[in-house]
């Protein structure tokens, strides 16, 4: 299906997400980044913006997202966007992760099976595009979802794996010059024994594999395969009740970015056993390269006005080691942003072990399990 049905809307808001890879290289080349095309932090905030440009326009805006997004849309589409509140128009675009049928991660099997029904649940009426979709049928199911819309509703188009095409690519760099992959290898190298908690996405596979090629356990490392933006807190969780082990976060700046509130949640508790990681490469990397806000930002004052007592970045090599040493010989809650180029290895793999089965490695780790 090519993407000139969407040529009618002009404005989008939304998380990328790989399977809708074609429709966001087609944003970023249309409109790059401004006024009519916002990456949002999390789903819910492309929400409350699409709410604002129907009040600033009168028109139907357009949210795009990964199903794994359908959570953090749930209040503002429930409790702003809905007819019996507001009545504020709006197109989702949904890629469907963990589509019935389709082999998939684990973190996306149980939000796969309950996409359509979410959605419909919140009165949002969904149409599946799958690569067999003509576009007599897209034309068919728009006029009806135009009435709909017409009467303050919202309306989805859920996208199969391989349904939407377009020809157009994306490059997408930055200027630092330090690889996640050599990064990670540098905290192992510092931590330890000591217990890591990693992002979802690239970060938790290449954990993973430079444990297995340097021969280590996997016990100590909690690999966040979903819930983006909570491994912190997850880490949090941790540090409260196990005062006796140092936790290391390895986060990355789309999740710190996703749910921010969790950094003044930690900065408020000052754990003296936390050190938190941001690798920002200003990019959501894992779903195709779309940037971040967190190259425009300061995660560094962002931390100290959260209350952490200690905050760096970092750019090079011998910087973060030097950080690294500090955090393992020193107490307090630290962070350390660590400046990071875009790029993985093509044959970069998947951890071969379950979530079930690394959740019951880390807890023996932890003793908190027999």
């Amino acid at each position: 299906m090519t993407l000139d049905f969407l040529d009618r809307f002009d404005f989008f808001a939304g998380v990328p997400d790989s399977q809708l890879k074609p429709m966001c290289n087609w944003l970023m080349n249309k409109y790059g980044i401004g006024e009519n095309h916002v990456i949002a932090a999390n789903e819910g905030n492309a929400v409350a913006l699409a709410a604002g440009y129907h009040l600033a326009t009168g028109k139907t805006p357009v949210v795009y997202m990964q199903n794994s997004g359908i959570g953090n849309i749930i209040n503002p589409v429930a409790s702003l966007m809905n007819d019996k509140v507001y009545g504020i128009p709006c197109v989702f675009v949904v890629g469907w992760r963990g589509e019935p049928g389709v082999h998939d991660e684990p973190q996306h099997i149980y939000q796969g099976e309950v996409t359509v029904t979410l959605l419909e649940d919140m009165d949002i009426s969904t149409f599946v595009i799958d690569k067999t979709t003509t576009r007599q049928a897209l034309d068919a199911k728009m006029a009806e979802f135009d009435e709909l819309l017409a009467k303050g509703k919202q309306v989805a188009f859920v996208v199969k794996k391989g349904a939407l095409e377009y020809d157009g690519k994306v490059k997408y760099k930055n200027d630092n010059t330090m690889l996640r992959e050599e990064i990670i290898r540098h905290i192992t190298d510092a931590t330890g024994e000591d217990v890591i908690v990693s992002t979802t996405g690239k970060a938790s596979r290449e954990l993973f594999e430079i444990r297995e090629a340097n021969g280590r356990t996997h016990g100590h490392d909690f690999l966040t395969v979903g819930s983006m933006g909570h491994s912190s807190s997850i880490a949090l969780g941790i540090a409260l009740k196990r005062k006796d082990k140092r936790v290391w976060i390895i986060d990355g700046d789309g999740a710190a970015l996703m749910h921010m509130g969790a950094m003044a949640v930690l900065g408020a508790n000052k754990p003296e056993n936390v050190v938190h990681i941001v690798i920002n490469n200003s990019a959501h990397e894992t779903v195709g390269g779309m940037p971040t806000v967190a190259g425009q930002i300061d995660i560094v004052a962002i931390a100290r006005g959260c209350g952490y007592p200690e905050a760096i970045c970092v750019d090079s090599f011998e910087a973060l080691d030097e950080a690294l040493r500090n955090a393992r010989e020193t107490k307090g809650l630290k962070l350390i942003e660590v400046k990071c180029s875009i790029g993985a290895r093509d044959d970069l793999g998947r951890p071969t072990v379950t979530a079930m089965e690394n959740k019951i490695n880390f807890m023996r780790t932890l003793g908190s399990m027999e």
